[in-house]
Formats: structure tokens, C-alpha cells, sequence
């Protein structure tokens, strides 16, 4: 009797985009006694659009929204698409998981109903907040606690800026992005720990909700005194969440189909399908390069010390009771913004064309800041990129490859400059670099980072978010074997990727 091979779904929400991914866990090549990796082969079911709604109100005449009714019908679709697949490759879909973006959050009434759509991070309204709230409660209070750096958009830093409102008023539970989606498919409300670790309100240390600072925020902020009765209980990766409702299986055309927490911050999940150990000897930093770009170490504590704090670098929890240790890049977002702009005022744009032409451009005399709150909103990022070559004493790019090369170089530097940082600040000697995620595509980018950081560059997987999501499922499922640790899923890793490594050469090593 044949037995079909399992199948794990990874929903994976990004913050352009949201994609639903099948993936197939195949064993060994010796087949299914042999004791070696296996290895996955995912399946592309469905893709949709996301991105900020600007809805008016606000200070400036308009609010930046998340519309997460959008999202779950994409979901939904892709789902049956999941199904489809499913029948067409003879495969039993053994699990369902969820991952995201970090810090927003969607407010349920006591019916479990969403009160409003969620806000966007990028939204102006939490723009110096966080300074507000460190005249309260210090900014080494914070860090000494959650380990994070200054970011205005924190959940914290939200419900400060939010707390008169009416939805907050009304709001008896809260959840992260990818844990209201959970909540949707199967009725359970939970809160994964590794997306939890960007709120602000988690103790990086014991991995759980800090009750010193939820009671340092309920006497400055007594608006916020029942907080922590509105955050769900906290799970780690692999947990079950629940079997997908009655509704939902019918919508979708799946059974009762398992719905599994899985490192539900996109990056977490990137983090733990980086082949770190298994590609390369010694210890490796990784940039999970998307959207944004988060650069650091997996460590097995975090690095709260006051020279960590000012340098702004981040403890986010990983999986396996990791640590990704790691500050913020802005990443492929000023460039993607370019090209969207160009394409909105009807100017065709074939991004190889362009990064082919960027290659062929000198290195940029000067560089910029990619992490310049000027660049954080959309809007017409030519000309800020421009003005920002202007301001560091350059002349603005003449042609677009120029601009693309300017944004690429500085982008190179930036990794290599955090890198160096968090290298130093950890007592770790780097001898490698992973990229992955879509910037892992982008052949310049990884030539140029193996340049400025003077360090070998392994570039892949590109779905390395959907694979770490599938693998952690597969793990929880028992398909993997009994004792499958990190190593081993980085083992997986590997055998089911190909990999693309860069050397170091014509190097312009940047130090701290």
C-alpha cells in the first residue's frame, strides 16, 4: 500500500505580499529507511497583493492601514489552491502554519470580532513616541528587560500612541498579524513567542510577558492597566494551535486539517531555514534580505549590556530557544519603492536590465544613510534617494543603474558596518555570511556585500521563510523523526537547496 507523502502548508504574509506555499517532505535518497536528510520541495498555491491602505484622518489628513479582509481572502483562495495541489501530487496535507511580518496587531471585542483595521507600522502617528514613553520609563529599563532596540513602531510604542482610542476601549484581546489568522482558521487564540519578542512586552530572558514592564506601562499609561488580560497566552514553534473550524474547512475544501504556531516572525522563520553550521564551518551571520533586511548572529542568550543598547541592535527569540541577535536595515524597500514609482508615472522598468546596468556603473563616490527616516514612508524615493546623495556631499545620480548602485553599495555597507557591530558586541569571530530570502536572487547585492564585509557570502534559500515555516511543522507532525533538532532541520536545509556561494574578492572591507 502506498502511502502518500506528507504535506505541510506554509502561509506566509509579507508586507507587499502574501503568498501560500505546499510543502512536500520527501525522504532520503535512499528512500524512506535511509537515516539521511530528507528534503522538502514546496509548491507555489496562491499569491495576492498586500500593502498599506491610505485611509483619510489623522494628523495628516490620512491614517496608513493594513487590509487584513484582503489577506484572508487571498488565504482563503490560495488555500483551495493548497487542496488542489494537494490531490494533484497524491499528497496528505498534515498541517497548516502562519507567519508574518512583527508588531502589528489586530483588536478582537469580546465576540472575537475585529474592531478595526490594523495600523501600519509605517503610519507617522508613532513618530516620537518612543522618546515620550523614556521620559517615563528609561530606555535602559526597557533594554535591561526586552533586549530591543529604539523602534517608533513597536507594539509598545502602538498602544502608547493609541491608547484613547475607541477600539482600544472596546478591545478585550489582542493578537499579532499571523496570530489573528490562526485565531480565524481555527477559533483558538494564542500568541507565538518568537513575534511576541518584537513587541516590546517580553522578557527576552525567561520568554515570557514581562510583568515588570506591563506594570511600570500600567502606572504611567493607566489606560493600559488591563493590557496583559488582553494578550493570549504564549506558545512556542510547534505547538498546536487547533484543526481548522468546521467553517473554514468548507470554505477551503480541507479537513480538519492541524494548525500549527510555527516561528510565526517571518524573520524567525528565515532564521531557522538559514543553513547556519550546515553550509559553511564556524560562526556565520545572517541576513534575512527582503523588504526589510534584519542582519545579526543566532546566539543562545541575549546580549543585554549598555554598548548592545547604544548601538541599537535587537534580541528577538528564535527558534529552539535561540536568540537573534540583530539590528534593522531598511533593505530592498528604497530600491523596490524606486521602481514602483518609475512604473507608476509609466516608465516600463526591467529590474535585471537595471541591476545588469547598476553592475556596470562605478562604485558610488559617496554613500547614504538607507536607514533615514526619510525613506521609511512611500512616496517618490528617486528624489529623496537623490537629495540624500546631495546631502552626503555627492552629486545626484544621473540614470536610474546610477541610482540602483548608489542604494546597492550603500545597502553592502550598511550589512557590513552591523555585522562588524554585532561581531564585536557579541565576542563572536565571523567567518561567513547567509543570505537569505529574495535578496539572496540579487546577484549584485550578494558580489557586493562579499566585498564590503570581506567575508564569504552563501546566498540561499530564497524561500527561506516558507521552508523554515514548513520544517518546523514537519518537525511538530513526527515526519522528520524522533530527536530532529536545528542542526538536523538546517541539514534539510541544505539537501533541499541550492546554494550560491561568493568570494570576497577585489574586497573593501568595512569596519566598525
Amino acid at each position: 500500500m502506498n502511502v502518500p507523502p506528507p504535506g505541510f502548508v506554509a502561509i506566509d504574509l509579507g508586507a507587499t505580499s502574501g503568498r501560500v506555499m505546499l510543502g512536500v517532505v520527501r525522504p532520503g535518497p535512499d528512500g524512506p529507511a535511509d537515516p539521511g536528510p530528507g528534503r522538502v520541495e514546496l509548491v507555489e498555491c496562491g499569491r495576492f497583493g498586500n500593502g498599506p491602505v491610505a485611509v483619510p484622518g489623522g494628523a495628516s489628513g490620512w491614517e496608513l492601514r493594513w487590509d487584513v479582509l484582503a489577506l484572508w481572502r487571498g488565504i482563503a483562495a490560495a488555500l483551495r489552491g493548497a487542496a488542489r495541489q494537494a490531490e494533484r501530487l497524491g499528497v496528505e496535507i498534515r498541517g497548516i502554519g502562519v507567519d508574518s511580518w512583527a508588531v502589528d496587531h489586530g483588536l478582537l471585542d469580546g465576540d472575537g470580532r475585529l474592531l478595526a483595521a490594523p495600523w501600519c507600522y509605517r503610519d507617522e502617528r508613532f513618530a516620537g513616541v518612543p522618546e515620550a514613553v523614556y521620559e517615563r520609563i528609561p530606555a535602559e529599563e526597557h533594554y535591561a528587560v526586552n533586549g530591543l532596540q529604539t523602534l517608533p513602531f513597536t507594539t509598545e510604542f502602538q498602544l502608547v500612541a493609541g491608547r484613547a482610542d475607541a477600539a482600544w476601549a472596546a478591545a478585550d484581546r489582542l493578537l499579532l498579524v499571523p496570530d489573528l489568522v490562526s485565531y480565524w482558521l481555527t477559533g483558538r487564540a494564542v500568541t507565538e513567542v518568537t513575534n511576541a519578542s518584537t513587541t516590546g512586552l517580553l522578557d527576552a530572558r525567561t520568554r515570557d510577558w514581562s510583568h515588570v514592564l506591563l506594570a511600570r506601562l500600567a502606572g504611567e499609561y493607566p489606560e493600559l492597566g488591563e493590557l496583559r488580560a488582553r494578550l493570549a497566552d504564549l506558545v512556542e514553534p510547534g505547538a498546536v494551535v487547533g484543526p481548522l473550524a468546521a467553517a473554514v474547512q468548507e470554505a477551503t475544501g480541507l479537513g480538519a486539517v492541524t494548525v500549527y504556531a510555527v516561528a510565526s516572525h517571518d524573520t524567525a522563520s528565515a532564521v531557522a531555514a538559514a543553513p547556519l553550521g550546515a553550509a559553511t564551518p564556524g560562526a556565520a551571520a545572517y541576513i534575512s534580505s527582503g523588504t526589510w533586511s534584519l542582519v545579526g548572529l543566532e546566539l543562545p542568550r541575549p546580549v543585554l549590556i549598555e554598548a548592545s543598547r547604544e548601538a541599537n541592535f535587537t534580541n528577538e527569540l528564535g527558534l529552539d530557544g535561540t536568540v537573534r541577535y540583530l539590528r534593522n536595515v531598511m533593505g530592498l524597500w528604497v530600491l523596490d519603492e524606486c521602481v514602483r514609482h518609475w512604473e507608476a508615472n509609466g516608465e516600463s522598468v526591467d529590474l535585471a536590465a537595471l541591476l545588469d546596468a547598476a553592475r556596470a556603473e562605478p562604485r558610488s563616490g559617496v554613500l547614504i544613510d538607507v536607514d533615514g527616516q526619510e525613506l521609511l514612508a512611500p512616496g517618490d524615493m528617486p528624489r529623496r534617494v537623490a537629495d540624500a546623495v546631495v546631502r552626503a556631499g555627492g552629486s545626484a545620480p544621473g540614470s536610474r543603474a546610477a541610482l540602483a548602485r548608489v542604494v546597492l553599495d550603500s545597502l553592502a555597507a550598511a550589512y557590513a558596518r552591523v555585522i562588524a557591530q554585532a561581531s564585536a558586541l557579541a565576542g563572536v569571530e565571523v567567518e561567513a555570511v547567509h543570505v537569505v530570502g529574495g535578496g539572496a536572487q540579487n546577484d549584485l547585492l550578494c558580489r557586493l556585500t562579499a566585498e564590503a564585509t570581506g567575508l564569504p557570502v552563501i546566498a540561499g534559500p530564497v524561500e527561506a521563510t516558507a521552508l523554515g515555516n514548513v520544517l518546523v511543522q514537519a518537525r511538530a507532525a513526527g515526519v522528520l523523526g524522533d530527536g530532529t533538532d536545528l542542526a538536523d532541520l538546517r541539514r534539510v536545509v541544505v539537501a533541499s537547496t541550492e546554494l550560491r556561494r561568493y568570494a570576497p574578492k577585489g574586497q573593501v572591507r568595512i569596519r566598525v
